[in-house]
């Protein structure tokens, strides 16, 4: 019997957490043994389990100080690799579960041990696509989100391939892909324990990027599992694309990530940007570079007042 260990961050969305743990109990565990931590940011205020989510196989941990989805989702994964587990799958607490997403996903990566990391198809959580007025009745809950990723170079970024797609079957074959999103990701405990975790230095944002290098890095394939559905409401617990927080950790973070990995002209132009964004980017931004370039890194100094 395969033992999977699911690790979520809770950071003031209590609401999405427990839709999030009311879809697992509905999810088909044939054959699986489940360990689950949900991680608390350190909240406002401090997340624990209604008793109608209290089980020998859910634990909470409370933490005292804002660690960031590099940093909450680590701080799981150490949890359940005490458990003995044979994979990880760390996903966003604002998603919703289909109940065949643990059989379909490990049928996969059970078949080649060449392959680390396995994702889901990804829709937009019904009435939270980012362009909703596009779509008919009908279409709405039918959008993507992420089915497959790759990084543009070009432009320093992941990209989620058929983002604001209604799914008419163009993203059914399960293959290898060149990123999977943090959002939902099962991991094969072997590779953790030879790439590493997370990167508290990003915090949040390019995160999962850094990892996914790393692991094809380490010789492992990233595969696109179709037959796996997850729902996501967007960025629930950040408030949003655009917001202020975006644009810190965004720019920050695309600095680091794109210094460490991309092609010379790619780093050539991100330090271009760099000047630019100093003399007139917005206030978040500027104090991104500024953070970036002093060696401010995890948390930086966002939170400072």
């Amino acid at each position: 019997m395969n033992k999977i260990g699911i690790v979520t961050v809770n950071y003031n969305t209590e609401k999405d957490t427990l839709n999030f743990l009311d879809s697992l109990e509905k999810i088909n565990s044939s054959g699986f043994s489940l360990s689950v931590v949900v991680v608390d940011n350190a909240s406002r205020e401090n997340f624990s389990l209604p008793k109608k989510y209290k089980k020998e196989n859910i634990k909470v941990i409370n933490l005292n100080k804002n660690t960031g989805f590099s940093g909450g989702y680590n701080t799981g994964i150490k949890e359940v690799l005490k458990e003995n587990v044979d994979y990880v799958l760390v996903v966003n607490n604002d998603t919703i579960l289909d109940p065949e997403i643990l059989i379909n996903l490990t049928e996969v990566i059970a078949k080649d041990v060449r392959i680390g990391v396995v994702t889901p198809k990804i829709y937009f959580a019904k009435g939270h696509e980012f362009h909703k007025d596009r779509y008919s009745k009908e279409e709405l809950g039918k959008v993507f989100w992420f089915a497959g990723g790759y990084m543009d170079w070009a432009n320093v970024q992941s990209v989620h391939r058929g983002v604001d797609e209604v799914d008419i079957g163009q993203y059914n074959k399960a293959e290898e892909i060149g990123f999977a999103s943090g959002c939902c990701m099962l991991i094969r405990r072997a590779v953790l324990e030879k790439v590493g975790l997370f990167d508290d230095n990003f915090f949040l944002y390019y995160e999962d990027a850094d990892l996914n290098l790393r692991i094809k890095k380490a010789g492992y394939k990233i595969y696109y599992v179709p037959s796996a559905v997850l729902v996501h409401v967007n960025a629930a617990s950040t408030g949003g694309a655009g917001n202020l927080l975006h644009d810190y950790f965004i720019t920050r973070n695309q600095m680091l990530f794109g210094l460490k990995y991309a092609p010379l002209r790619s780093k050539i132009a991100l330090v271009r940007q760099s000047i630019r964004l100093l003399i007139s980017g917005r206030p978040k931004q500027k104090q991104a570079i500024k953070d970036f370039y002093l060696g401010r890194l995890g948390k930086g100094t966002f939170f400072n007042k």
